[in-house]
């Protein structure tokens, strides 16, 4: 199972983060968040590097991916297919569009997304695009019938990780665990040894 550390600000904090090798560290560029950030450092090449964006421009999103080399990008807002794919045809990065999850969730809505992404992203809906500290119903993912893999967000911690199990179990094609306001000992900073910990159950487990 791969792994996704997002939320990143602190540079001290992120190369203990990076020292754990994550397959993916995430930083945000929404400007509403606590997390936003306007200066990145460099990463490794085998960690993707991944910017968080909220209904920004197109142009916007093209400038910030070419100066901060960022290798995925996650369309967390309304973004609509067009978008997508265009940011598909003009980048050489990963495209990840996220959808918020509440218990009715229809994942009917993901299928206009299934050529303009790479992959997907559940999350729990709440008041916030994303960080919302809590986890949706994860079961509800037994719904869930297309190829295109995913990552799984939300509220994730070593309380209730064990919950994911199910997923190995229906062999959804689940891509990555992501992970945020649940591993931080302050907004923004992460606790490597509770990191430590999770990586050690994703090896495991999941």
């Amino acid at each position: 199972m791969k792994l996704k550390i997002c939320g990143m600000k602190y540079d001290s904090n992120i190369k203990e983060v990076l020292n754990l090798r994550p397959n993916y560290i995430g930083f945000i560029f929404w400007k509403n968040s606590h997390r936003y950030v306007t200066n990145t450092p460099s990463i490794p090449n085998q960690i993707i590097k991944t910017g968080v964006f909220v209904d920004s421009p197109i142009d916007k999103i093209i400038s910030i991916v070419k100066n901060h080399n960022l290798k995925a990008i996650q369309l967390h807002g309304n973004e609509n297919p067009e978008l997508c794919l265009n940011l598909k045809k003009n980048l050489n990065v990963e495209i990840i569009k996220a959808f918020n999850v509440d218990n009715y969730f229809d994942f009917n809505k993901t299928k206009l997304y299934l050529d303009s992404c790479d992959y997907f992203l559940f999350d729990s809906k709440g008041d916030l695009p994303g960080g919302n500290g809590f986890s949706f119903k994860w079961e509800i993912l037994r719904n869930y019938n297309y190829k295109k893999p995913f990552f799984i967000s939300g509220g994730i911690g070593l309380d209730n990780i064990s919950d994911l199990n199910f997923l190995k179990e229906y062999k959804l094609p689940v891509h990555c665990v992501d992970v945020n306001s649940k591993f931080e000992s302050e907004i923004g900073y992460k606790n490597v040894d509770e990191l430590k910990k999770l990586i050690k159950i994703l090896n495991n487990e999941l």
